[in-house]
């Protein structure tokens, strides 16, 4: 009898689990200002060499544009790596990579020099670019990373833009631990330059 009530257990906790794994999950929702159909709106970051650069700059290249949280993100990171593995065909096509991301120039440089590609790394500096379009996470580092990287972190997003400076394509992580895949981001680009 005992068991029989185990096996129930264990079949309804595995039920329950099931349920909630298979359930959609929402995530947040595209700030207004990057929903596609809209122009990117205008910022400046400072390039790996402390150059300072303007959104203005991407006009007449299609572009994928992922903000990321940084490299001590493993889900960032593997994003990246990822995406690094298709810089050729990006470039092949006309196309551009560029990632955003809040942390210092130091950690930047870092993780290019890892991938060993020529994508840029622009730095919003003050999270200023992630707290005007929405994706700032406020004390979202890690406690043991705060001290190198600091507070807050960004909400990882992924937009695919065109020549004109219009969004074509948004998508933000429903959790910390999804992106879009490269071949996604590679077929919206695509679309762009058929």
């Amino acid at each position: 009898m005992q068991d029989t009530i185990i096996g129930i257990i264990a079949i309804t906790i595995l039920l329950v689990g099931i349920i909630i794994w298979r359930r959609p999950s929402v995530g947040r929702e595209t700030p207004a200002r990057l929903k596609p159909g809209n122009p990117l709106p205008e910022f400046t970051a400072l390039s790996e060499d402390g150059e300072r650069l303007s959104s203005n700059s991407l006009a007449g290249t299609p572009t994928v544009m992922l903000f990321v949280r940084g490299n001590w993100c493993p889900f960032c990171s593997r994003q990246v790596e990822d995406m690094t593995a298709h810089y050729k065909e990006i470039t092949d096509i006309g196309g551009r990579l560029v990632i955003v991301t809040p942390k210092p120039l130091e950690t930047t440089r870092r993780v290019a020099e890892m991938y060993g590609v020529s994508f840029d790394f622009w730095l919003d500096e003050d999270s200023a670019v992630v707290s005007d379009y929405g994706l700032l996470i406020e004390n979202g580092v890690p406690g043991k990373e705060r001290e190198q990287f600091g507070d807050n972190a960004v909400w990882p997003a992924s937009l695919v833009i065109d020549a004109d400076g219009v969004i074509r394509f948004t998508e933000l992580s429903k959790t910390i631990m999804d992106r879009p895949s490269s071949d996604k981001l590679l077929r919206e680009l695509k679309k762009l330059v058929a």
